[in-house]
């Protein structure tokens, strides 16, 4: 009797710190930050010069 309590009760604790694991992971996630994509896009873009042939297939370059 005793062993089916302590099995139930570490199930309910593993539950609860898999329950807390993902909270704490969102919350970690979804916070707020002052970084933008239009400040980290230059990071990551290509050259205009390889933009233009893509965009241009697509209709979507513009020369500003």
């Amino acid at each position: 009797m005793w062993i089916n309590i302590g099995i139930v009760a570490l199930l309910l604790v593993g539950v609860y710190c898999f329950i807390e694991l993902v909270g704490w992971r969102t919350r970690l996630l979804t916070s707020r930050t002052e970084r933008r994509a239009e400040d980290t896009y230059d990071q990551y873009a290509d050259s205009p010069g390889q933009q233009r042939p893509y965009a241009s297939k697509r209709g979507a370059w513009t020369d500003d």
